[in-house]
């Protein structure tokens, strides 16, 4: 991996540690059907118009501090994410358009976004925030408004965010797919396609801890041999070389569960060495073992790279 490579993938460790969640326990709409975690990230905000300038970031921050009081959600830090999206050339304003929000939450993880605006009209100050699904493009919105200050304004709509957060996060996050919805959808995609016979090599390592078995990889075979294609220990015979790295870090803890974040980074190539797809993803588990919880986050991080990359790589 390059020094930019790493250094980008340090970066999404970091932001990664405080993700904001929903709490399992603070109702069954709050969480993905699965029960599993749902990260969300606080955007700065967009300014509109004369007589709000500075007030964006500053809503931005406010926001942050209104949610951060409530025990039920853990916050990604804004700064640290901001700097892996600079590298990625991506608009973190409120600006922040749906298909952006995709690739923000393959980068970071997060499966919610929170952003918006901010404007003026005569002495009334209107906030506007847009509660963005990154695996559906789901756009949900709340506003306040008043004469109020920035910090009366931006509580009232931390509470209205984390509402509707628990209300409709059912709307917002992609139902979960069995593994053979999975698969089918894969087989769908490549449908007649030439299927070609691959060699799979995904280095794994855990911070801090040594690696046991190479989850990503496992997983990633058993996709490929599942949707129809052959798998070889043999590079030497393979039409395309899936190759790539994984890391896993443990995030923080609560009780009895703990929060790991997993980075996956993953190029198809051929026998000659030209790049046919590249990819990369990272994904949080939440867990009562490390190690057991990292391997899920890599395997999990494998199988969303392999429905994406498979069908790319048949001709």
């Amino acid at each position: 991996m390059h020094n930019k490579a790493k250094k980008m993938l340090a970066a999404t460790l970091i932001v990664c540690g405080l993700l904001l969640t929903v709490n399992a326990q603070s109702g069954k709409d709050a969480v993905a059907s699965d029960g599993t975690v749902c990260p969300v990230a606080v955007f700065a905000f967009s300014e509109r118009g004369s007589g709000v300038k500075g007030e964006g970031k500053q809503i931005g921050d406010l926001l942050f501090a209104g949610l951060v009081e409530n025990p039920d959600l853990w916050l990604v830090e804004r700064e640290e994410m901001k700097k892996i999206i600079d590298e990625a050339e991506l608009n973190l304003s409120g600006m922040v358009n749906p298909n952006q929000a995709v690739q923000i939450g393959q980068l970071t993880g997060a499966k919610i976004i929170v952003t918006g605006s901010v404007f003026k009209i005569k002495n009334k100050t209107y906030i506007v925030a847009k509660v963005i699904g990154t695996e559906t493009s789901r756009v949900l919105g709340k506003s306040v408004k008043g004469t109020d200050n920035l910090d009366t304004l931006a509580e009232k709509l931390a509470q209205e965010v984390s509402d509707i957060i628990k209300k409709d996060a059912g709307k917002l996050l992609a139902k979960v797919k069995s593994r053979k919805d999975m698969i089918d959808e894969i087989k769908k995609s490549i449908g007649n396609k030439k299927k070609p016979k691959v060699y799979i090599s995904i280095t794994e390592h855990h911070v801090g801890q040594q690696t046991i078995d190479p989850a990503a990889e496992t997983e990633m075979q058993l996709i490929c041999k599942e949707s129809g294609l052959s798998v070889t220990e043999n590079k030497g015979d393979a039409d395309i070389i899936i190759k790539g790295e994984g890391f896993s870090e443990f995030s923080t803890r609560r009780g009895n569960l703990l929060s790991v974040k997993a980075r996956l980074e993953i190029k198809a190539v051929n026998q000659e060495g030209a790049i046919l797809a590249v990819d990369r993803q990272t994904d949080v588990e939440v867990g009562i073992a490390e190690q057991v919880t990292a391997k899920k986050a890599l395997q999990s991080a494998s199988a969303k790279i392999a429905e994406r990359l498979l069908p790319k790589i048949c001709k």
